[in-house]
């Protein structure tokens, strides 16, 4: 019986051993935390900032320094001295008409000189020989003062036909159409052989466009107008504020194949009334253009500034995040961890880069640019550092559970 007893106690302490043993095949690993989220991060930019309003406008020539070209006298079209398009010079003979007529005309008028010359000496001895004669009682003073005044209106015959003459040969050089101005010539608008009118509301020829200055044109409320003015310039003794042309508020603009606003230009008029129907007012900038770079009527976007140069904090616009109204950035403590930063934003710059402004913000911060999603408030980060490399938090190493981890799988 004892023996028994001693059997059924020893088989029992082997069932336990061997359920304590399957128990310990069966227990679940320990939980491993993963890793901290990778994140990029940089520091704010600090900038030399000029503020700015910008405005739409259009270039354009001055309509003094547009001319329609056309001939003074009328002629055939004989020759076209240049391709359309082309940069023409002051006085450049661009058309010339047939130049016979004309010449013809001045040799008719030379001709009619020497005729009224040879009757003037016929007259000047007919005089002397009258005057000769009344001495003599041969000839009465009648026939004197006949002859005398056929002799002064011989004089001023010859006189008018001298002038006729000059008439003439400025008639030879206005069959020469010259260019009044340096500036772009447009197309030819008559064919060589054609029948050329002259005088005002006649044929145009051609048009000429002056290239420098040119002018760029847009519209502004008149505070805006006010507020540069005030900028720029003191009132004068009388109280009275000077022109705009004396002020010299400038002024950058590009065309639309431009990146940035490379051009530069002053404003040196404004209208002396503004619309009523919109409220603005025309105003106008002066721009050089020797170099026949800018088309009159090509569009461009304007920017006038409107402070004085000044430090900005910038950064990119990617990574500020929208919490309902507010914006904020998510900047990393001393110990990685990930916090908020509530900021106002500024103007969007030409690199995408964004002005801010907040106290909270310091030059040294690191926010995080990219990786946003990954990161979560009040718990910390893995930061790289920009591939520009330059004073980065040093990126955190492994976590010890996460390194057990990585031994395990090997």
């Amino acid at each position: 019986m004892m023996n028994k007893r001693i059997v059924l106690c020893a088989t029992t302490a082997a069932m336990a051993s061997i359920g304590l043993a399957l128990s310990g095949c069966n227990q679940a690993p320990a939980r491993v935390e993963p890793p901290p989220p990778k994140v990029s991060v940089q520091h704010p930019e600090v900038r030399k900032l000029v503020d700015y309003d910008q405005y739409n406008g259009w270039l354009r020539a001055s309509d003094r320094d547009t001319v329609d070209i056309r001939a003074r006298v009328r002629g055939h079209l004989d020759k076209i001295n240049f391709t359309d398009g082309d940069i023409v010079q002051k006085d450049q003979v661009l058309f010339e008409l047939d130049p016979r007529p004309f010449e013809a005309e001045v040799g008719r008028a030379r001709d009619q000189v020497k005729i009224f010359e040879a009757q003037h000496v016929a007259a000047e001895r007919e005089e002397k020989r009258f005057k000769e004669l009344v001495a003599k009682g041969g000839a009465s003073q009648s026939q004197v003062d006949t002859a005398e005044a056929q002799t002064l209106s011989l004089a001023a015959q010859i006189e008018g036909a001298k002038q006729e003459v000059t008439r003439r040969e400025l008639d030879v050089e206005y069959a020469k159409i010259k260019a009044p101005l340096t500036g772009k010539i447009g197309r030819s608008m008559l064919s060589i052989g054609s029948l050329v009118n002259a005088g005002v509301g006649e044929d145009v020829l051609a048009t000429v466009v002056s290239l420098d200055p040119i002018y760029v044109f847009f519209n502004i409320d008149e505070r805006s107008l006010l507020r540069y003015r005030e900028n720029y310039a003191k009132k004068n003794a009388a109280g009275t504020m000077p022109t705009i042309r004396s002020e010299k508020i400038p002024l950058k603009f590009k065309l639309e194949t431009d990146n940035d606003y490379r051009h530069e230009g002053l404003l040196d008029f404004a209208d002396n009334q503004v619309d009523a129907t919109t409220g603005t007012i025309l105003v106008r900038g002066v721009v050089k253009n020797d170099k026949g770079l800018f088309v009159s009527g090509s569009r461009v976007n304007i920017r006038v500034p409107v402070s004085e140069e000044h430090d900005v904090v910038v950064v990119p616009d990617t990574s500020i995040l929208t919490d309902q109204s507010k914006k904020y950035l998510l900047v990393l403590d001393e110990k990685k961890v990930v916090q908020r930063r509530d900021v106002e934003p500024g103007k969007l710059l030409d690199d995408q880069m964004r002005v801010v402004r907040s106290k909270e913000i310091k030059p040294d911060d690191w926010i995080i640019t990219q990786g946003l999603q990954m990161a979560r408030i009040n718990y910390p980060v893995e930061p790289i550092m920009p591939a520009t490399g330059g004073g980065a938090p040093a990126t955190s190493q492994p976590a010890p559970a996460a390194a057990a981890a990585a031994n395990a799988a090997q």
